[in-house]
């Protein structure tokens, strides 16, 4: 896929979606078949062993992950233990405002959130109003992975329900924003009240295609 033939080893790429919910999957695909390496991947969690991020952490194509949950991935374990993957776990409201504050161009902020704890570790802290804070660093990634439900010809996005997670954020937060989209439609048929992310965030869009929609983890009640 043209998209993300410029895509470089050891680049820092910010992934929008949630477990399985909202990724890009086809993008993910076009990546693990260009089987770019060393990459440093944000997103909240790594998908599962044989579908999303995961792909990628099979093909052993990511060196570090920053994320907030990596509970549904065995392999993420394995190569985390055996030291073949660096990790930065970060609270997931932290996450979401470290990607923020990077698309809005703020360098860093202060939070309460991991005082106390392993995440305060080697990062300054600061008292305000008697009560103490960390610093957290903005992240800004060298590129920017997202899903949108429907996209127009100049970048405008809209998603669609819950699929809307950590994309607008991931959006804002690359230097060069790739989406894909279900559905890309001519400049101004799209309901300017209705859009969730204008089009001046985004430089590159596809159109998707064989989206399987899978659930993470099936569940079931006996009633």
């Amino acid at each position: 896929m043209e998209a993300v033939q410029d895509i470089f080893d050891g680049a820092t790429l910010i992934f929008g979606g949630f477990g399985l919910c909202g990724i890009p999957e086809n993008l993910i695909q076009a990546l693990r078949e260009r089987t770019v390496k060393d990459l440093t991947v944000v997103s909240n969690n790594c998908g599962v062993d044989d579908w999303g991020l995961g792909l990628l952490l099979a093909n052993k194509q990511i060196k570090k992950m920053i994320s907030s949950y990596v509970g549904e991935n065995k392999r993420f374990e394995q190569q985390f233990l055996r030291g073949e993957l660096e990790v930065e776990l970060v609270p997931q409201g932290t996450l979401a405002e470290r990607i923020r504050a990077g698309g809005a161009g703020i360098p860093g902020f202060y939070t309460a959130t991991g005082v106390g704890t392993l995440v305060a570790e080697g990062k300054e802290q600061r008292e305000f109003d008697g009560r103490t804070y960390i610093l957290e660093r903005g992240i800004v990634g060298d590129f920017a992975l997202v899903k949108a439900w429907k996209a127009d010809t100049m970048g405008n996005l809209v998603f669609r329900k819950t699929a809307r997670n950590f994309n607008p954020l991931a959006a804002m937060a690359g230097k060069i924003t790739i989406v894909e989209a279900e559905e890309i439609v001519e400049a101004g048929k799209l309901d300017p009240d209705q859009i969730h992310m204008p089009g001046i965030f985004v430089q590159r869009i596809v159109q998707g295609d064989r989206y399987e929609k899978r659930i993470e983890r099936k569940t079931f009640r006996i009633s």
